[in-house]
């Protein structure tokens, strides 16, 4: 079988492995969709600084081999790489994507492979759900990125009619702009510098490129007092101080995007404590998450369809990662076997 991999910076390749086999309680389940994640963008361009460097794990497919009472040959399932025991005191108090557990567990060798084995574990503790069946298996894998958006929107607390402002255009951009207006947010504004994404994103909220335009003048006009919430939902921590300059008196900030390895941010403390602003930060998501995703995806809450621009097949996998490195053009980006 193919399996894609990174073995040196801005390079994967495509390796033939054999299929493995699944033990008791494991499922081997086809990929048949991946989508390509800012994280993994990280791990094969930059210096990824969370965990397991495997690729892929917006993943959906098909169970191929089962081993569990609970899911049979031919089930249609969304597969989440991590998952928590639900037991320990991370988890007991909420916590449950910074759980031990969370952090050790993954699927082999990893998504973006034809076949792979899901642990007993995984299976046992919410990591496969199946799919309705009006979903694609492509809005399937998507639904990965935005359960993550979720969980983040969901530590915010929106209230009807917020304001928030998104600091990048990209696919986890455009879906916390979704779920945004999912919980009940009316002003949105999506900064970023790429103009053929902001075209994109004008259908979420209001674009601005932030080199040609004055975002803070914009918000501040349309809010008055300011963004009830920031959304970082890109890796360049240097925008943490423009989302300063975004929040409102005792607003919130929410750092999405992954920083890489020994990033740095510098706010004014004394503007913190005297304006009362919460940093907050939200990474991954449990089941939950999923099946509300799931949910509102195959309901028509929310259209997955339109935000996937491009496909590739697995062999085509260096083509995708440049794409998505420098994404002219493109939004969500599939492979698919």
């Amino acid at each position: 079988m193919k399996v894609v991999v990174s073995k040196e910076q801005g390079k994967v390749v495509v390796e033939d492995v054999p299929v493995p086999e699944p033990k008791d309680g494991e499922l081997l389940v086809k990929m048949k969709a991946c989508g390509i994640c800012g994280s993994d963008v990280e791990k094969v361009f930059g210096d990824y600084g969370m965990g397991s460097k495997k690729i892929g794990h917006e993943i959906s497919g098909e169970v191929a081999k089962s081993n569990s009472k609970d899911f049979a040959v031919g089930d249609r399932v969304f597969v989440r790489q991590r998952v928590p025991c639900y037991k320990c005191h991370y988890c007991l108090h909420g916590n449950h994507t910074i759980c031990d557990l969370f952090q050790k567990t993954n699927v082999d060798p990893c998504g973006l492979a034809e076949y792979f084995i899901v642990p007993k574990v995984n299976v046992e503790n919410g990591g496969v759900v199946k799919l309705p069946d009006n979903l694609t298996f492509e809005e399937a894998a998507a639904a990965e990125p935005l359960s993550c958006c979720i969980r983040a929107i969901n530590k915010l607390d929106i209230k009807q009619g917020d304001s928030a402002v998104i600091i990048g255009s990209g696919p986890v951009g455009v879906m916390n702009a979704l779920a945004l207006k999912a919980a009940g947010a009316e002003k949105i504004f999506i900064l970023d510098i790429n103009d053929s994404r902001l075209e994109i994103a004008k259908k979420y909220g209001t674009p601005i490129n932030s080199l040609k335009q004055d975002p803070e003048q914009i918000i501040k006009n349309s809010t008055q007092i300011g963004a009830d919430v920031v959304i970082i939902a890109t890796s360049v921590m240097k925008v943490f101080d423009q989302a300063m300059k975004f929040i409102r008196k005792g607003g919130k900030i929410m750092l999405f995007g992954v920083p890489p390895k020994n990033s740095t941010i510098s706010p004014d403390a004394n503007y913190l404590f005297a304006n009362e602003i919460t940093i907050l930060s939200s990474g991954y998501s449990i089941k939950r998450e999923i099946e509300t995703a799931l949910n509102l995806i195959s309901t028509g809450k929310i259209d997955m369809k339109s935000l996937i621009t491009h496909k590739f097949k697995i062999d085509e996998s260096q083509k995708a990662f440049d794409l998505a490195h420098k994404p002219e053009n493109a939004m969500k980006i599939v492979i698919t076997t």
